[in-house]
């Protein structure tokens, strides 16, 4: 186990050439996300197979996370890391060179997806599980905070960047996409920490499988605070998920060009990075159980504001305020997870919780448009207010939540019930 001092984490070869890595593949992921539709509405002018390509993705993660999840804890994890951003370079650069030559169809673009969304879910239940093992147990908050600032910037600055790329070609978002996989496989080669599970178990038939995921989520079903805020998590993910769509139409309503609308969700990115950046220290400052109840309330008081913002400018303001807190939350639950869960079952737990969020986030994704329609942006506000105003509520009263200690208080290797 790699257990450097705290300060100066950035300074840490591991994790700067971890977390460099993650920035750049993360960049080229926005300029594709953003290039793709725009790519399929070319070539065959239909919306609903431009929704079906960016769909594929998270059905994959939801159809393989379980499954990635114990693969992260039999594999060596850094491994399984290298040969997925392998994997989705070769993906990534095949439909590059398929566009350039004008031979890119619908067959090759849902392949794409579908094989990209299984090895980006593999991706992510290896990464999470590896990270203890790469800052150590003590600097768990200090590293998803630097990891949640650096996607608040990618998100504030990468959109701008996605428009310059697919303007200076239709190919070039892909194949800047592919290289950033690449520089990510080869900065994960020179990481040098232990990546391998805590126990060595056989190579698994279909049976033995499916025990090592019914384990998995045996152990998480049997803590109660993990088990709590999951599912609170996922009911505010349904919310989370009907609100973009929710406040651009509330943009659009307000008179915003497609310009400011980008503005607010950059507003919204920025928020996220400055919730990012002081999660560290209110982490290990505060209770798990008050950062969640202080997040949920802020976004129950905040969110009636959406409704009552008087144009862009004012909306962009309240989503930067009502994205500080979740960062805050995030940084604390995934620290006190990971600080809990055995090394052997880190895999997993977290995308048992992943994907469960995940299924959570695209129904409310798929909810929004109806609830639109049925009820009307304006009250659809104060219905998710009056929804995020009793989960604060619920996560308040529950006795575990009230007597969950500071993540950052938890001695390493702890993997009793919290």
């Amino acid at each position: 186990m790699n257990t450097p001092r705290r300060s100066g984490l950035l300074r840490d070869r591991n994790f700067s050439l971890l977390l460099s890595g993650q920035v750049v593949s993360s960049v080229g992921d926005q300029a594709q996300g953003m290039a793709l539709p725009l790519v399929v509405l070319a070539l065959t002018g239909s919306a609903t197979r431009a929704g079906l390509v960016l769909g594929l993705g998270t059905l994959s993660f939801l159809v393989f996370g379980l499954v990635a999840g114990a693969l992260a804890d039999r594999f060596d994890r850094r491994a399984l890391m290298v040969w997925c951003d392998a994997g989705r370079a070769l993906l990534t650069a095949g439909a590059a060179v398929a566009l350039w030559q004008d031979a890119l169809g619908m067959p090759q673009l849902y392949a794409t997806a579908v094989l990209s969304g299984v090895l980006t879910t593999l991706f992510q239940a290896a990464s999470t599980a590896a990270l203890p093992g790469v800052v150590g147990q003590q600097r768990l908050a200090d590293a998803l905070g630097w990891s949640q600032s650096a996607s608040g910037a990618v998100g504030v600055l990468g959109a701008p960047l996605a428009g310059a790329l697919y303007a200076a070609g239709r190919t070039v978002p892909f194949a800047v996409n592919a290289l950033s996989f690449a520089a990510s496989a080869l900065s994960l080669r020179f990481l040098r920490a232990d990546f391998r599970p805590a126990t060595k178990v056989s190579r698994p038939g279909v049976g033995q499988l499916a025990r090592e995921i019914h384990e998995g989520l045996g152990w998480l079903w049997g803590r109660p605070v993990i088990r709590f805020l999951t599912l609170v998590n996922a009911a505010d993910k349904i919310r989370y998920g009907a609100g973009y769509l929710l406040i651009v139409t509330l943009a659009r309503q307000a008179g915003a060009s497609p310009l400011w609308i980008g503005v607010i969700f950059s507003g919204a990115a920025a928020g996220t990075m400055a919730g990012a950046l002081v999660s560290r220290y209110a982490v290990r400052r505060f209770p798990l159980g008050r950062i969640a109840a202080v997040m949920l309330w802020s976004e129950a008081l905040m969110f009636p504001l959406y409704a009552l913002a008087p144009g862009p400018l004012a909306l962009a303001a309240v989503a930067a305020a009502e994205s500080v807190a979740a960062p805050v939350y995030l940084v604390a639950m995934t620290t006190h997870q990971l600080s809990v869960t055995p090394d052997a079952l880190r895999g997993r737990a977290s995308a048992a919780v992943s994907t469960l969020t995940t299924g959570a986030l695209s129904a409310g994704t798929l909810a929004g448009g109806f609830l639109l329609s049925a009820l009307g942006a304006h009250t659809l506000v104060w219905v998710s207010t009056l929804w995020l105003a009793a989960l604060a509520a619920l996560t308040t009263a529950h006795p575990a939540i009230r007597a969950a200690a500071s993540p950052q208080a938890r001695a390493p290797h702890v993997s009793t019930a919290p």
